[in-house]
């Protein structure tokens, strides 16, 4: 069996390094290593939105909370899913403003300040994303090899793996490694939820194993818990940068609306399949290792739910997933330093060639920061609600304002991204949750931060002079 597994995993990381290691050939500008020179088809673009989107949050936090809660935490996906509701109109006006980071709309909106205030939150968010992306591939190594692999030795292998084939050609890597993954995890989640359940004794076995709350609605949630892990998800997907960068490397406007209609139908069947099998494997294995250690349940259901060839494609299926996501959080805040700041305020007149190494560069660094936060990193429920919050609260309503607001002005952008960022790093800190009534301090910190970040932003705009005819121009007003 161990053979299988590695002959699997070599195919796989084979496949991903011949993959980067082409489109690396085919990198000769700086817009053609962020944004893909600009030529991503819709295809392209759905199974990369796809993968990039459902990674270790979704395969390991999101399958701990279906071990715990059954169906009820499907709370968290169905946030994107509302998300991409709305991100099917913002699509093709991001394309229009065709950029390269997120952070150039922001400054184009509101300005320069906003503009470093929304990189500085980025760069937090995301390679906290990126660290607990490291973890949940130490953690699948380890599960495959446990005697030989610890979970941090299998952290330090899949962060350099990402950190070489990322580096290599950028968002050309990122964007058509993607297409081999997400193939590869849908077409294994649809054959292997149907085996997993049979093996479980059909629905009737289900329910007859598990409690009544894991098919009810809210579960063993509370409705305000339920929200916690629905809004952070919704606001990640609205203002998430990894996404305006893919419509920002596509072909054309309409390409990039007709990729949301694909990633909409492709997300809620993944994320529903991939809950199923989690729900589906705390049947199977309530005692024991894994529930100690939940959130393995979707790697531990692999290796011992499922036929041998069946159970190694689907470990590598997840193995795959996470170097994708971990990939894509990596490179977008490197794209963040290099235009946001090097080319901005370093180098203005840089050569390609400069660009791009300096580019190669700061994936490694910023790679390097991840594997020491995934090293420490004591949860990855934990890591993620956190990611989230930061970008939720400081990114997400400025974004939203700038598409569709006229009156938000810069300094109330600048207000919420500063009091967001701030709420939520200090809010676990030793003594600020004492500063408020236990109601309030035993929440989670998105609400209030995403509270204090929209006061921010209506009160500081209603008393700062209007956006001219010329900005809100800039992106489609």
């Amino acid at each position: 069996m161990s053979a299988l597994y590695v002959a699997v995993l070599v195919v796989i990381a084979g496949t991903l390094l011949a993959v980067a290691l082409f489109r690396a050939l085919r990198v000769k500008t700086k817009a053609d290593y962020l944004v893909a020179g600009r030529s991503l088809s819709a295809f392209v673009l759905v199974l990369t939105l796809l993968t990039s989107w459902i990674g270790a949050g979704s395969l390991f936090a999101g399958a701990e909370n279906a071990y715990r809660n059954g169906f009820a935490a499907l709370w968290l996906p169905a946030g994107g899913w509302l998300g991409l509701l709305l991100i099917y109109f913002i699509a093709p006006r991001a394309r229009r403003f065709a950029q390269f980071t997120l952070p150039d709309l922001i400054e184009a909106r509101y300005n320069q300040t906003a503009r470093v205030l929304a990189t500085i939150a980025i760069l937090f968010a995301y390679v906290a994303i990126t660290s607990y992306q490291f973890k949940g591939g130490g953690n699948v190594l380890h599960l495959i090899f446990p005697d030989s692999v610890t979970p941090e030795l299998g952290t330090y292998i899949i962060a350099i793996f990402v950190i070489v084939t990322t580096a290599m050609a950028g968002m050309s890597s990122v964007a058509y490694m993607d297409v081999a993954i997400g193939s590869l995890v849908t077409v294994i989640c649809i054959i292997a939820t149907p085996m997993l359940l049979a093996k479980a004794g059909g629905w009737g076995g289900l329910h007859a194993a598990l409690p009544e709350t894991h098919f009810e609605v809210l579960g063993n949630l509370t409705f305000v818990r339920a929200m916690e892990f629905l809004v952070p998800t919704m606001l990640l997907m609205l203002g998430n940068q990894v996404m305006y960068q893919k419509f920002f490397s596509a072909k054309s406007e309409k390409a990039a609306r007709a990729s949301v209609v694909g990633w909409i139908f492709g997300t809620v069947v993944l994320e529903t399949l991939i809950v199923a099998i989690a729900v589906i494997g705390s049947a199977l294995y309530s005692t024991g290792e894994v529930a100690s250690q939940p959130y393995e349940i979707i790697p531990y259901t692999a290796r011992h739910g499922l036929p041998a060839l069946m159970g190694a494609l689907l470990l590598g299926a997840v193995f795959a997933k996470v170097i994708s996501t971990a990939s894509n959080y990596l490179f977008s805040p490197a794209t963040n330093l290099i235009e946001d700041v090097f080319v901005r305020y370093i180098a203005p007149g840089a050569s390609n060639k400069r660009v791009l190494i300096v580019s190669r560069l700061a994936v490694v660094l910023l790679g390097c920061w991840a594997l020491y936060q995934a090293i420490y990193a004591p949860s990855i429920l934990a890591k993620m609600l956190y990611a989230y919050t930061i970008y939720s609260a400081a990114v997400t309503p400025v974004v939203l304002a700038a598409f569709y607001s006229k009156r938000a002005t810069a300094w109330g952008a600048v207000a919420a991204i500063a009091t967001g960022t701030v709420v939520t790093l200090l809010w676990d800190a030793p003594g600020v949750k004492a500063l408020f009534p236990p109601i309030l301090a035993q929440r989670d910190a998105i609400f209030p931060a995403l509270f204090v970040a929209v006061l921010a932003l209506v009160v500081v705009s209603a008393v700062t002079p209007r956006p001219t005819a010329a900005q809100l121009a800039k992106v489609g007003e």
